[in-house]
């Protein structure tokens, strides 16, 4: 079973700043043509975990100016519809991970969409530290929650179990509950993330 997020859970005391990978230009972390980032380091140590070799905090390599501008000249394609941060576990890792969102924001805007895997529910991360916060606020799909070996499905598109969500960010951070994601195109989706899909033009 996933260990429970305690108080000495926190970015400032455990990431060291690195990073197990970079995929860019992949269809498989999210909706569209994506690049991935895997941050370094996770507590959660969940069985059955796919990327267990990153749960250690100092395995891979360190983030750097060099990687950070790969990324987002990578992004800068028309084709690729946004950036999605995988680990490991992103909220232990906001360092690396709002310095990089924040410049997509600042050089794309909402052009671009953020998805980001995590092992906080939203709840948890509802009332996280500020740093995490400020992350989920610039996110806008999450997919939450511990993997749970025993509930694990297969056919589930971006997710491992049945208890993990795929979730509207910016809509359940609106509304205050989680708000399921859906695919452009079905009925009543009119989310920022959705409605930007549309915008992706071809290479």
């Amino acid at each position: 079973m996933a260990r429970t997020p305690g108080p000495g859970w926190r970015s400032d005391r455990v990431s060291q700043g690195y990073v197990a990978d970079y995929k860019p230009f992949v269809m498989v972390d999210g909706e569209g043509v994506r690049c991935s980032l895997y941050v370094s380091g996770c507590l959660f140590a969940c069985a059955g975990c796919f990327n267990e070799a990153a749960w250690s905090f100092r395995y891979g390599r360190p983030y750097d100016d060099a990687l950070e501008d790969r990324v987002l000249a990578d992004l800068g394609h028309s084709a690729v519809q946004g950036l999605s941060l995988l680990g490991g576990e992103p909220f232990l890792n906001t360092g690396v991970c709002l310095r990089l969102v924040r410049r997509l924001r600042a050089e794309h805007g909402d052009r671009k969409d953020v998805w980001c895997w995590t092992g906080y529910t939203l709840e948890e991360l509802q009332e996280g530290t500020p740093d995490q916060r400020a992350l989920i606020a610039e996110v806008d799909v999450l997919v939450d929650g511990r993997f749970e070996l025993a509930r694990r499905d297969l056919t589930l598109a971006f997710r491992g179990s049945t208890n993990q969500r795929v979730l509207d960010a910016r809509a359940s951070l609106a509304t205050g509950h989680a708000v399921p994601w859906q695919r452009p195109g079905a009925a009543g989706s009119e989310s920022p993330a959705e409605a930007r899909q549309a915008e992706v033009e071809p290479w």
